[in-house]
Order: structure tokens, then sequence, then C-alpha cells
């Protein structure tokens, strides 16, 4: 009996695991033919003849590497990565001084800031893009990184502000009154104190910063019109002409490219992310 159970056990094991192996492969089937579709000449690609090319065509990387009128995708790449790191720097530090403040600090209508706070969480980005931008366009900033990177600045990000505010919640109280006898002030516990200890909080808020702003499209098609600003997301468009004469197979292979650094920043650091959400998430 108990090597029947056994065997049944295995079983219902072996078959949940093809099940989720097979719903796994369905759900990357997409990315996986973008990443076969790179190697195929444009003609292949949709003529639906087999999932793997007959030839591999390293040279659609090639091509959509020197990008077009002179300017290689080094640039979009560097563009990109520019304007990530200073939204990263920008939003670690101004939405963990406003956590700290609503997490840790007591300050007259503390409950009524903090649900305005989580009320723009609501607000739509198309609501604000035309006053944002009559605002820019006077201050001369168009075509320029200042509006992809200045908001950041200002903890715009309600959502970063909320995650990091319930992580510190969750910090004991007793270490802000330990470092209060010793002498610290409020900003000395949130430099010494209270920021190495929401290190998983600051990495998930880096990560999606990283996520969100690498695959941003709309914002930057906005406010950068000049080729040499344009970022990864915006210069893939080029490959797309509206007379037909579009190059699939570059396109696909910049896109694959574009991957990389997402994928090594969510497997280098997924440990942390899963941490930040779910210690953050205990207490509301």
């Amino acid at each position: 009996m108990k090597k029947k159970r056994k065997i049944k056990k295995q079983i219902r094991a072996l078959i949940s695991h093809m099940l989720i192996i097979g719903i796994g492969v369905f759900m990357m089937y997409p990315l996986l033919w973008m990443i076969s579709s790179s190697f195929k000449d444009n003609t292949e690609i949709f003529q639906g003849e087999g999932f793997f090319p007959n030839v591999f065509r390293f040279s659609n990387y090639v091509e959509g590497w020197a990008g077009m009128s002179g300017i290689t995708f080094t640039t979009f790449f560097a563009n990109s990565f520019a304007i990530v790191m200073l939204a990263i720097i920008g939003n670690l530090i101004s939405c963990s001084l406003v956590a700290y403040a609503f997490a840790k600090i007591d300050f007259p209508l503390k409950k009524i800031w903090f649900a305005i706070m989580l009320a723009t969480l609501m607000l739509p980005i198309h609501v604000r893009l035309i006053p944002q931008y009559i605002v820019f366009s006077k201050l001369n900033w168009l075509n320029t990184f200042i509006p992809l990177v200045l908001p950041k600045f200002f903890a715009t990000e309600g959502f970063f502000v909320f995650l990091m505010t319930q992580y510190m919640r969750s910090l004991p109280r007793e270490l802000d009154d330990a470092a209060t006898v010793d002498g610290c002030g409020p900003f000395r516990t949130y430099i010494e104190i209270i920021l190495p200890l929401s290190v998983p909080a600051i990495i998930t808020t880096a990560i999606f910063t990283f996520i969100w702003t690498w695959n941003d499209f709309f914002s930057q098609m906005i406010y950068l019109n000049r080729i040499e600003k344009y970022t990864v997301s915006v210069a893939l468009r080029m490959f797309v002409d509206s007379m037909g004469n579009s190059s699939w197979g570059a396109l696909f292979a910049m896109s694959t490219l574009s991957l990389v650094p997402l994928m090594a920043m969510f497997i280098g650091f997924q440990n942390y992310l899963v941490d930040g959400i779910t210690s953050g998430s205990v207490k509301g």
C-alpha cells in the first residue's frame, strides 16, 4: 500500500511539474519567437515555415546596431542608461526621505497627507501630461533629459513612497528610541539606522524604477524629438517604416538586446525583490 501511495504521489508530482512547464513555455513563446525571428530574413519571419530559422543571420544584429542617420545604438543605450541611473538616484533619495517622515516622524495632518499621497496613485498620467509639457516647454527643457529625470527628485512616485513607508513601519520603534537616547537626530537616525535596515525595499525600488524607466516609451517619445537624444525604446520604432519598408530582423535583434539589462537586473536581485515586497506588505 505504501509503495502504491508513493507511486501515485510521484505521478501527481510529475503531472504537476509537466503542467507548470507547459504553461511556462506557453507564456514564454512570444519572447522565444522574437529571439528566433532576430536571426531570420525579413521575408522568412512572417511566412510561418518553421519556428527556427533556416539560416542564422547574425547580420540583423550588425544592421540593427548600426542604427540610422549615422547614429548607432551605442548612443541610444547610453541615453537610456543615463536616464535610468538618474531616475533611480532621484527615487531612492526623495522617496526614502518622504517614507521615513511618514513612517517614523509625527507631524500635523500626517494621516491626511498620507491619504493625499495615496490618492495620487489613482491619477492617470494623461491628466497631468499637458500642464507638465507646457511648463517644461516654457522652461526650454524639451529635447533634454530634465523632464524625465527632475520629477524623480521630488518623490512624485507614490508607489515607491508607499512601499518604503510600509517597510519602515515594520522596523522596531525601539531602534529609533535607542538612537535618540544616544543623541541622534532624525536625519542621522535615517542615515545610520533606517537606511541600512531598509536595503530590501531600496533595492526593490531600484529594480522597479529601472524596469519602468527603461521600458517607458510614452513620456520619452513626448519630450525627446531629436534622434541623438532617443532612448532604446524610442529608437526601436525607427525600424518600422509607415511605407512598408520595415527592417523586422533588425528590430527584433535590437529588441532582444534591449531585454538583456532587464533580465540581468531581475535575476541578480530577485531575492531582494521578493523580500522587499513581502516584508513591506506585512504591516498595513
